[in-house]
């Protein structure tokens, strides 16, 4: 495919999770990131992560979208970046997260995927 000249950056700008309670997901996706939370920064209908590098992650109540209908995402919609699978799976483990695939190995690259608060499902994988 030849490239061409394009208007749109080659990059990926923010990534949004529909959520149903903004504060709550905010709280756990915090947490989730270790990242520092106050409930006093949450103002509907958005709430962005203070997430490190140019991707932004953005949770979203659709409190101004009245015809909007929350259904969950059954398949992954993104994956966090991990150097320690097995720390990381511990960590989604001890803090009672669902696991909807175990730790699966492909050479050097691991990965396994949850559910948040919602029942979106996320990916953490090491490459």
């Amino acid at each position: 495919m030849n490239s061409t000249v394009s208007p749109i950056a080659c990059k990926v700008n923010n990534v949004f999770i529909h959520v149903k309670d903004l504060k709550k997901s905010a709280e756990w996706y915090s947490h989730l990131l270790g990242v520092p939370f106050n409930p006093e920064n949450v103002d509907s209908p958005v709430y962005n992560l203070p997430v490190t590098n140019e991707t932004g992650l953005t949770l979203d109540d659709h409190t101004f979208d009245p015809d909007f209908v929350f259904k969950p995402s059954s398949h992954v919609l993104f994956n966090f970046y991990v150097p320690d699978i097995d720390k990381a799976y511990e960590f989604i483990k001890e803090n009672s997260i669902t696991i909807v695939k175990n730790v699966e190995r492909i050479g050097e690259f691991a990965y396994f995927n949850f559910q948040d608060l919602d029942g979106n499902v996320l990916m953490i994988c090491n490459c």
